[in-house]
């Protein structure tokens, strides 16, 4: 139990430090890497797992 506590933690970790890392990118930044603002959660919830 206490393992499936922790990777669920670690996930959400990922998601939230990724959602926040991607957001302080500027648009024009994001653009080069070929992602839009409104794409961020889905790809920080992607790389979360």
């Amino acid at each position: 139990m206490i393992n499936t506590v922790v990777r669920g933690y670690k996930k959400w970790s990922g998601y939230h430090r990724s959602v926040k890392e991607l957001s302080m990118l500027s648009s024009r930044e994001l653009s080069d890497l070929g992602i839009s603002r409104n794409e961020i959660r889905a790809i920080a919830r992607r790389a979360a797992v």
